[in-house]
């Protein structure tokens, strides 16, 4: 099996060079978008905690919807191909970076806030200078869980023509070819795992020094 592996991945590495690149985008596009909706709108919610329960209630709804159903839905509209396959995948990103941003927001303790309020700061500096800065390490951490939920998934991408690994893995398994499965699926694995370590450093690093040393404590 090792052999043939081996030698399959020595005859078609540039099929599985433009496999990877593809799935790096997919994932980097929908992890992305899922950022720029995410934050901002979980800082929304953190000024309407009523509203932020109806949301995070129908985002959890659509995370629990199989990723083969979404595809199906949205074809009609997008078409098939990558497309569709980044707006099925940040809708995916969005729920684990908007609960990690509102929650990390919202346990910033009041004693930051009532100190910044009284040296004068307004709603806006408090956001950007106090609860942002202290809340970064959640964030950081929501956008770790989505980007390795986001590589899983992307492989699924492949059945609508989105491309990435999955290419590799579906090809395998319809040909009953072990050696072109395991070439698209150890990259993926690989890909979360490295994904997950690197984002995981740039959480520590995010933190604050005050909170590290509480957190060595």
């Amino acid at each position: 099996m090792m052999s043939k592996f081996l030698t399959t991945l020595q005859k078609d590495w540039p099929l599985l060079l433009k496999a990877f690149w593809d799935h790096v985008q997919i994932t980097f596009f929908s992890v992305s978008l899922g950022v720029l909706i995410a934050v901002p709108l979980g800082i929304a919610l953190t000024r309407t905690p009523r509203l932020a329960k109806r949301v995070m209630a129908v985002l959890g709804v659509l995370q629990t919807v199989p990723s083969m159903v979404m595809f199906g839905l949205l074809m009609p509209l997008t078409g098939i191909g990558k497309p569709t396959a980044v707006v099925v995948l940040t809708l995916y990103s969005i729920l684990p970076i908007l609960r990690n941003t509102y929650t990390g927001i919202t346990e910033v303790s009041d004693g930051y806030i009532e100190a910044a309020t009284g040296m004068g700061m307004n709603s806006l500096q408090i956001l950007f200078q106090v609860e942002l800065p202290l809340a970064l390490p959640v964030i950081v951490t929501g956008i770790r869980l989505s980007s390795v939920y986001i590589i899983s998934w992307a492989t699924v991408a492949a059945i609508i023509g989105g491309g990435g690994l999955g290419d590799l893995i579906y090809t395998g398994l319809d040909r009953y070819n072990h050696a072109i499965v395991l070439m698209g699926a150890i990259p993926a694995s690989l890909l979360a795992i490295v994904t997950s370590f690197l984002i995981g450093r740039l959480a520590q690093c995010a933190t604050p020094r005050g909170l590290r040393r509480e957190r060595h404590v």
